[in-house]
């Protein structure tokens, strides 16, 4: 995972087991009752946007054998 900021621009790169996983838990998250855990509507909107912008790009999801590839990139991510 890297980042860059360009002037009003922050560009964060993940590789493509990074991403799975983030959406993954983005799904779930924004799929649960999340009664005060946010200061502002705005931090809730960042979080969708961010899973909308992931859904996307990442087609994983709609395999068969998702859940297969869910567990080999978590593999690959973890210490």
């Amino acid at each position: 995972m890297e980042s860059v900021k360009k002037k009003d621009k922050v560009i964060l790169e993940l590789i493509n087991e990074e991403a799975i996983v983030l959406l993954d838990w983005l799904c779930r998250f924004n799929n649960t009752e999340k009664q005060g855990q946010f200061q502002d509507q705005a931090e809730e909107r960042v979080l969708w946007d961010l899973e909308a912008s992931l859904e996307s790009v990442i087609t994983e999801s709609f395999n068969s054998n998702y859940a297969e590839i869910l567990d080999k990139a978590r593999g690959k991510i973890r210490d």
